[in-house]
């Protein structure tokens, strides 16, 4: 895991961790619109951009290896924030370390398994490696995935990067992963997601909402799986000046 850190670092310092596939540049229109009032940390995931020679292995090693960087360098840190994969990295370190953050947000975390995803992912992304690495299926992902024609080269830039074995392990974790018992958790979390996105992370929304006793639940009319932050970053900033103020 890399980091990237922009902004002020005298600031209060946020953490905005990428979904899969994507990197630091995801969120550069919100990095430019916080940077004058606040320390921005943004993690490059293991398997991506700069840290693609590091194999991804699951979201509990990911989780970790943030934990140590910032107990080791910070001690905390103002605001967690993580998209999809980054969402449940982003979970998964506070229920490691609870204290580690005095706000956390969780846009599109997924906390239910979707059945068989270790049984389909691994034959199958072995037979579609190659086809991921062509410029014509990137474009089709990036726009399922809300990727602008500016950050475009980037993300087929990395989809080159990123190994085989990367890929299928964060495809497997993200499809597995249930979170840890969250009892433990008493500062504020806002959890985030797309009316448009599929029912299993919709109710993965609402089980989060049940198991955290101090957090809010905001559906995002009309939004899918990451619309909010990579398309609207103002009204995401907006979200998250309102939820710490």
């Amino acid at each position: 895991m890399i980091i990237k850190s922009f902004g002020n670092p005298a600031k209060p310092i946020i953490c905005l961790l990428h979904g899969g596939g994507l990197s630091w540049w995801s969120y550069q229109s919100v990095i430019d619109l916080l940077m004058d009032d606040y320390h921005i940390l943004c993690p490059i995931i293991e398997g991506h951009r700069e840290a693609y020679q590091e194999t991804f292995t699951s979201i509990e090693d990911s989780a970790n290896h943030l934990i140590d960087i910032i107990e080791s360098n910070y001690g905390s840190i103002h605001l967690l924030a993580g998209l999809s994969i980054g969402a449940q990295i982003a979970l998964e370190v506070i229920s490691k370390k609870p204290s580690i953050t005095q706000y956390t947000i969780l846009e599109s975390a997924l906390v239910l398994p979707i059945p068989g995803t270790k049984a389909l992912i691994g034959p199958t992304y072995k037979l579609m490696y190659g086809l991921i690495k062509q410029r014509w299926f990137a474009k089709l992902q990036a726009k399922t995935l809300f990727i602008n024609e500016d950050h475009f080269e980037n993300y087929y830039r990395d989809s080159i990067l990123m190994s085989r074995e990367s890929l299928i392990n964060m495809s497997i974790s993200n499809g597995t992963y249930e979170c840890k018992p969250l009892d433990s958790i008493n500062h504020p979390v806002l959890i985030l997601v797309g009316q448009k996105e599929i029912g299993i992370m919709k109710k993965s929304a609402n089980l989060l909402h049940s198991k955290l006793k101090n957090s809010q639940l905001k559906i995002l009319s009309n939004y899918g799986h990451g619309e909010l932050s990579q398309v609207h970053p103002d009204e995401y900033i907006q979200i998250i000046k309102d939820f710490i103020k």
